[in-house]
């Protein structure tokens, strides 16, 4: 069995990112109170930009371990990630090593953080891969929405890879929910229907947070 991620270094992570994200942004962040306070969970991100995992790890009100791409994890940038609790998973295959550790971050009571779109896109919620349901009916966790806005604003940019310094970004936390039918069932039909009500769920919660934002 892997190593377990470090809970010290993802709270230190997450006390390195607040001041970071708020000196580089004006975040607006709205219904943190939502997360649950103890208890296993898993954030559910929207991902239009490289700067959302970032934001969301320095707002959210518990520290929180995300699936990154294994392509991030080169040289500082990869020790510094493993460093703060952070999780390498490889998109091309059944990573069983990252299924594993990710898993046992819900075991231990733990908050994980997924975009389930798998790649930064749109930000939309249109296209979910199956991994979410996964995780949320084989970890017993409920879903947190997350919903950032505002950060794949091009204009007045003054480095090319961020969003225009001290701009407004807003991070939407959404009621949390059950991705399971209540029968506990792990097949494949029961993952693909519990995707299905995840879609619903994420989706009008994105449309609530930009009428709510007005983004």
């Amino acid at each position: 069995m892997s190593e377990a991620p470090s809970e010290r270094g993802v709270e230190v992570g997450r006390r390195l990112g607040v001041p970071v994200m708020y000196g580089l942004f004006t975040p607006r962040v709205l219904g943190a109170w939502k997360v649950p306070a103890s208890g296993p969970a898993i954030l559910a991100v929207n991902h239009s930009h490289n700067i959302d995992g970032p934001m969301v790890m320095g707002v959210a009100p518990r520290p929180t371990h995300f699936l990154i791409k294994k392509e991030a994890f080169i040289g500082p940038l990869g020790a510094f990630l493993t460093g703060i609790g952070q999780l390498e998973v490889d998109r091309t295959t059944t990573d069983r090593t990252a299924i594993t550790r990710a898993l046992g971050v819900l075991e231990n009571g733990g908050v994980l953080g997924i975009f389930p779109e798998g790649t930064r896109g749109e930000g939309d919620f249109a296209s979910l891969r199956a991994g979410l349901a996964y995780f949320a009916v084989r970890g017993g966790a409920p879903i947190v929405p997350v919903a950032v806005l505002g950060s794949a604003e091009r204009r007045g940019r003054l480095i090319k890879a961020l969003p225009p310094l001290r701009s407004r970004i807003d991070v939407v936390f959404g009621d949390p929910f059950e991705a399971g039918d209540g029968t506990g069932r792990r097949t494949r039909r029961a993952l693909d229907e519990a995707t299905v009500r995840i879609q619903k769920q994420l989706t009008e919660h994105l449309e609530n947070a930009r009428r709510l934002t007005g983004r």
